[in-house]
């Protein structure tokens, strides 16, 4: 049964084949407009047709699936190439004790896998909190990661453009990310993507 937006509790979204965005309590939000296409100039037909064609595979590419408990044994292998990329030190059970719950429905995160749920190219972990200064609803990205051999193809570009802007419509207020003050890409992707340094502020961690 549908839910009245503006007072059901928010449920993480998620994506079916990277064109519908679905919650999990029914609420349905519809892609944005095709390109335009100048009815009056046949070149420019031809390339705005091009550029929906490319489009339209890219988004083949990044779809985002929401991450459920038969996708473990996909995901591990991923979460571990990024944890040793990233050099993050934990064991396979500690990873996957982190990720179940995420899997199984837990509201205060969720996991996309990127590309085919059989062989995704990557993920991205979305987890959830609550912001006074940002008047709501806040999320961070936990983790992304795309496999290294279909990097520098705008794949990660289009996740942190279609991602936010769905959690956006959703009522989170703000999203944060963290980032390697030595990555100049990763800092020009997310910069790129919205994403700006707060220069009066560090992340600091106490772990418990």
């Amino acid at each position: 049964m549908m839910k009245d937006f503006e007072t059901a509790p928010f449920v993480a979204p998620f994506f079916v084949s990277g064109d519908l965005l679905l919650f999990r309590w029914g609420l349905r939000l519809h892609p944005g407009p095709t390109l335009p296409v100048c009815r009056d100039d046949q070149e420019g037909k031809k390339r705005a047709r091009i550029r929906h064609q490319d489009r339209t595979a890219n988004r083949m590419t990044t779809a985002l699936h929401l991450a459920r408990p038969e996708h473990i044994e996909a995901l591990l292998p991923l979460v571990a190439a990024f944890h040793a990329e990233a050099a993050i030190t934990q064991s396979e059970e500690l990873r996957r004790a982190a990720l179940e719950p995420l899997l199984e429905g837990s509201p205060l995160g969720v996991v996309y896998l990127i590309g085919p749920q059989r062989a995704p190219i990557g993920y991205i972990v979305i987890t959830f909190g609550w912001s006074v200064e940002f008047g709501g609803m806040d999320a961070f990205v936990d983790e992304l990661f795309i496999r290294p051999a279909v990097r520098g193809r705008s794949i990660a570009t289009e996740v942190l453009s279609t991602l936010p802007r769905a959690l956006g419509q959703a009522g989170v207020r703000a999203i944060h990310l963290e980032v390697d003050q030595d990555n100049a890409a990763a800092q020009k992707l997310y910069t790129r993507s919205g994403f700006r340094a707060r220069p009066r502020y560090m992340l600091m961690t106490r772990e418990l």
